[in-house]
């Protein structure tokens, strides 16, 4: 992977200046920033990003408003700013494409380390997706190499981080994980025990691959255990 090039977008310059000198301590070199949403969607437009840090109470038109907008140019990972923590927002956030909401007040130390594990998984070293590279269960195809994903033979739009974990599960058929264990190898990072992240991204898996989301036969939860991935064929 080519040098990351980010987009900042929050209408606070406070912000825009701490995130920006963390992570260029951090080794980013290439960052741009953006005060608005407009000024965001003409920079997504001109420049190929890799990953968008987007506030989402901007002035005028808000994060969730211009996220889709943004996916219709880049397929850029997109992060979520924002003080708004419930459950619904976050849902939101990740149904208009978003790939992680990170909620404030946060860690600048924090931002930039999950900002590098999601570039580091997303750039394709991982050495046991380049031995595989289908994978097949009963309707679901996967091609790691072209990162297609289809159901009964039609294509599937999956945000980047419900793909990665995807491709866990599909590593891993028949393991049950527990929360914690999903967020450490899919996040990279420690599981601190109130976060929600993996139980909306599996909601969101699920009703993206399974033919009933509310009846999973795929991502199947193990009740106070966690989930695993039951294939209806063979990988």
């Amino acid at each position: 992977m080519q040098e990351p090039h980010l987009l900042i977008v929050d209408d606070e310059p406070a912000i825009l200046h701490m995130l920006t000198t963390i992570l260029t301590k951090e080794g980013f070199r290439s960052i741009d920033t953006a005060g608005s949403a407009e000024e965001a969607l003409a920079l997504s437009k001109q420049t190929a990003y890799d990953l968008i840090l987007l506030d989402v109470m901007l002035p005028e038109r808000s994060g969730f408003d211009i996220c889709p907008l943004i996916r219709e140019t880049t397929d850029a990972s997109i992060f979520f700013l924002t003080a708004r923590s419930s459950d619904l927002d976050k849902l939101s956030g990740f149904a208009v494409g978003a790939d992680d909401y990170i909620t404030k007040p946060f860690n600048p130390l924090e931002v930039a380390a999950r900002v590098k594990a999601h570039l580091r998984r997303r750039s394709g070293k991982n050495p046991v997706q380049a031995q595989q590279t289908i994978y097949s269960a009963g309707p679901l195809y996967i091609n790691t190499q072209s990162a297609e994903v289809k159901i009964d033979g039609k294509p599937v739009d999956l945000p980047a981080q419900v793909y990665q974990l995807l491709l866990f599960f599909c590593r891993h058929p028949n393991q049950l994980f527990s929360k914690s264990q999903l967020y450490e190898n899919v996040w990279g990072e420690e599981f601190l025990g109130e976060d929600n992240t993996v139980m909306v991204h599996i909601r969101k898996l699920r009703e993206k691959i399974e033919q009933d989301a509310s009846s999973p036969k795929l991502i199947v939860t193990v009740r106070g255990l966690g989930y695993k991935f039951v294939p209806a064929g063979s990988l």
